[in-house]
């Protein structure tokens, strides 16, 4: 069966997606014609790519001089001139700095920003896709000329990114003039969870758009009864193990009447991708090396980097000794294990390197199972540390992977998120679940029948209406694991107080997440490391502060009050936040509130 339908658009269109990753990067598009199945195709060469491996992929990495203008990018940025040039110049070489949109690590040069950085590399790419494409296709500069106002940029990230850094990603798109500014080209700039991408690279795939996994009966979850019955989901893990994360989703997969997609779990990841296996191998040799004269940390860090890219990705079997060529036919030290340039790991010890990384994917893999609505039958294995044959094999025959199908698709170290971001748009998500609890902060009218409320009896304090409340609430609008979708929002009423009209003009309400282990959180210093502030959200309530009518508080104060409601919804990848209230209509006071 072909999982892609014909293009219903009226008119042409290019859907662009960039995988932008900490180590490598790639660009994927596809050329929607009206009437015509899309073909998804890579962009396959880039400036300097000789000089590493693979066609479809340069590395993430700038080069930037002391004006912090950028002068290489990506594979230019190993070629050996511009090292030299670099060391000369005194060029600061930026790599990993993707993480500086989420991770708390050392700061990077004083005047770069990390969304400045992703502009840059972004404009990068963009232009390397455009050359490419005009490049590549008949008549390419007419074709890129008709279609450069009406691209779709889908651009992904990691699952655990949230509203914090997809505002940075769109702030970096504008800079980087994928797209004009403001709100209305904002639409024609996808967010896409690296996962969910991989989940449709999966879907464009034989493997899971086959017959034979699409006939398997497996027991689904009803929504209105949480029952099981037989309804021809697919429970479908996705194990994006990379360098330094892997990250896991859980989809259900419904075959009839047409293929639709849901996420069943919130996404969850543990950070123990393939360097910490290399980063225990690093260790191994200091101590293994340290009484050697090829103890020095220059050797170590050599013999570690040879590790990296060759022992490891051979390694199978732990009965095996494995060896690191690092030297010449002179270097030995046989005390050391050291022969021929050489330095013999028993396989057993190798084994222990990955051990950490295996317990950790199980366990979030068994975690995730539990969380799940319908059994887990079919989990794909995919990123670069897929190409481990050892980790591979060790998971087949973990234990908590002994009811599960474990596979790897063809290609799954390379074009998965880029060419699945693609594949995203032409499909289109319509469900998924909340990944974290989202509200905000309100103030609670005290209960002296309440055990928690009596603990913050200290705080409680007069408010305008004459209620003693308690600051630090937490009123949640959509909890972790909820089902959302395009079409479906969230509503929840609140009031803010004023001592005059006036002080009712505008509302300003700060969007909190919740990343905590409670079901249903209420009060915000309770675990104030959990919540985030997401976004800030403004009304102008103007119009409505001229009709409000004074309410009377029990001693006799005057105050007023306006009503509004917080609506959130989920787009195609991302959340989305509004104010909503009543305007142009006569509230008339109520008693007390």
């Amino acid at each position: 069966m072909n999982p892609r339908k014909p293009f219903e658009g009226c008119t042409p269109k290019l859907a662009l997606a960039f995988d932008v990753g900490i180590t490598y990067s790639r660009v994927s598009y596809c050329i929607l014609l009206p009437g015509e199945v899309p073909v998804i195709s890579t962009v396959s060469r880039y400036p300097a790519q000789q000089c590493i491996e693979g066609e479809d992929k340069i590395p993430s990495i700038l080069y930037y001089d002391q004006q912090h203008t950028v002068r290489a990018v990506g594979a230019e940025a190993l070629q050996e001139h511009i090292i030299e040039q670099a060391e000369g110049e005194n060029w600061t070489k930026l790599e990993w700095w993707k993480l500086h949109l989420y991770e708390d690590i050392p700061p990077l040069p004083r005047g770069l920003s990390a969304i400045q950085v992703l502009s840059d590399f972004m404009k990068y790419l963009f232009k390397c896709a455009r050359n490419y494409i005009v490049e590549s296709h008949a008549s390419g500069a007419s074709m890129w000329r008709s279609l450069e106002s009406q691209i779709e940029f889908i651009l992904t990230h990691p699952n655990r990114w949230e509203g914090p850094q997809q505002l940075q990603i769109r702030r970096a798109a504008e800079l980087a003039a994928l797209i004009p500014a403001g709100e209305g080209a904002q639409s024609r700039l996808h967010l896409l969870t690296e996962g969910e991408a991989i989940l449709y690279f999966c879907m464009a795939t034989t493997i899971l758009a086959s017959d034979t996994l699409s006939k398997i009966p497996i027991l689904c979850s009803d929504d209105s009864d949480k029952h099981l019955t037989e309804e021809g989901c697919q429970g479908v893990a996705i194990i994006d193990a990379g360098v330094g994360t892997v990250d896991m989703s859980l989809y259900s997969m419904t075959f009839v009447p047409s293929l639709s997609v849901e996420e069943i779990a919130p996404a969850e990841y543990c950070l123990q991708g393939s360097v910490f296996v290399t980063h225990r191998a690093q260790l191994f040799l200091q101590r293994k090396l340290a009484s050697s004269r090829y103890g020095a940390p220059e050797v170590v860090k050599q013999m570690a980097d040879v590790f990296d890219k060759s022992t490891k990705l051979r390694f199978r079997n732990a009965g095996d000794p494995q060896y690191i060529k690092f030297g010449t036919l002179r270097d030995r030290d046989p005390q050391h294990d050291i022969r021929c340039g050489q330095l013999k790991i028993p396989g057993d010890e190798v084994a222990k390197f990955f051990e950490p990384s295996i317990e950790a994917i199980a366990d979030i893999f068994a975690q995730q199972q539990r969380a799940a609505s319908i059994p887990i039958k079919h989990a794909f294995l995919l990123g670069s540390f897929a190409a481990s044959d050892y980790l591979f094999s060790r998971l087949q025959q973990h234990p908590k992977f002994s009811y599960v199908t474990l596979c790897r698709p063809v290609d799954h170290t390379r074009r998965a998120v880029a060419d699945g971001a693609v594949s995203f748009y032409v499909h289109l998500a319509s469900t998924r679940v909340a990944k974290l609890t989202y509200g905000i902060r309100c103030d609670v009218v005290f209960d002296s029948s309440r055990a928690d409320h009596v603990s913050r009896e200290n705080t409680k304090f007069l408010n305008l209406s004459g209620c003693w409340m308690l600051p630090n609430g937490f009123m949640s609008i959509v909890k972790k694991g909820t089902r959302v979708s395009e079409q479906h929002g969230f509503r929840s009423s609140y009031f803010v107080l004023g001592k005059s009209a006036t002080e009712c003009t505008s509302i300003s309400i700060k969007i909190i997440s919740y990343k905590g282990s409670l079901s249903d959180p209420s009060w915000m210093d309770f675990e104030p490391a959990s919540f985030t502030e997401i976004c800030v959200i403004f009304a102008n309530t103007s119009n409505t502060a001229t009709t409000l009518l004074p309410r009377t508080s029990p001693e006799g104060k005057a105050y007023y009050c306006v009503e509004f409601d917080v609506n959130l919804s989920f787009g195609l990848s991302e959340l989305k936040a509004q104010i909503s209230w009543l305007e142009n209509v006569c509230i008339y006071p109520i008693p007390r509130l």
